[in-house]
């Protein structure tokens, strides 16, 4: 078991299901908002299938991350958990474009700090 590896899969596990599970729970809230924040780029009216491409995306990241979690506590390989974190990282990228479209520097500030654990996580893992 490598307790590094666990507590970044924990990480991105929480951080992505969290997210998805907001996605889900108040999807027209998110969409009312991310139109305004799209509003002045090339994707404004493709806001919904974008977050929903998002969601799932977010949501198989952060159940390979759990996969991930029991497949370093029982020893029995890395696959899930590398498999997890690059998704990971891939969501992310997505993410930090989208906020670089929307001129947002704070939100795409915001993605590196969660993407650093995430390529820390392929750095361990591969």
């Amino acid at each position: 078991m490598n307790f590094a590896v666990l507590l970044v899969l924990l990480f991105l596990a929480v951080t992505f299901l969290q997210s998805g599970y907001d996605k889900i729970m108040d999807w027209q809230g998110n969409i009312g908002w991310l139109k305004g924040h799209f509003s002045s780029t090339f994707i404004r009216n493709q806001v919904p299938s974008a977050l929903g491409v998002v969601l799932v995306l977010e949501m198989i990241a952060g159940i390979l991350c759990l996969v991930g979690v029991v497949e370093n506590l029982m020893g029995t390989g890395t696959v899930f958990g590398l498999s997890a974190c690059v998704l990971s990282c891939v969501t992310l990228g997505i993410l930090l474009f989208g906020q670089r479209i929307a001129k947002d520097y704070d939100g795409a500030r915001t993605i590196v700090i969660y993407f650093m654990p995430a390529l820390f996580g392929v750095y361990l893992l591969q």
